[in-house]
């Protein structure tokens, strides 16, 4: 079965396009190295809830949006491999190249291994 790494953070609302630009770069080299799919979802329809939310989960200001993706490999030996790869490549860029465009501190992530895919 896939294995998936899954994140929430927050943007900026102002830097949508920044982030883009940002993703389509960054997205490259996981599918490079590879990933089978990688999503970056702008929010849309994130409700805030009464007891907890992905607002709060990530400490978004007012003037953030969600987002919410993933990266989707083959299992997850090709993650750790690929992921390794990502990270030299990005380094090799520059720092100044890879600068993200939101709060990485705020950002929550983790790996997933698939129990059901239809």
């Amino acid at each position: 079965m896939t294995y998936i790494d899954g994140f929430v953070f927050p943007v900026p609302t102002a830097d949508k396009e920044k982030l883009r630009a940002y993703a389509e770069t960054v997205d490259v080299l996981f599918k490079k190295n590879g990933a089978l799919q990688v999503i970056e979802a702008w929010g849309d329809d994130v409700p805030k809830g009464k007891a907890t939310d992905f607002y709060r989960a990530v400490n978004a200001k007012e003037d953030e949006t969600i987002m919410f993706s993933w990266i989707m490999w083959p299992d997850k030996a090709a993650r750790e491999a690929g992921n390794e790869k990502v990270f030299a490549d990005m380094k090799a860029m520059g720092e100044d190249a890879m600068e993200m465009p939101f709060d990485g501190k705020r950002m929550i992530y983790g790996g997933f291994n698939t129990l059901v895919d239809l």
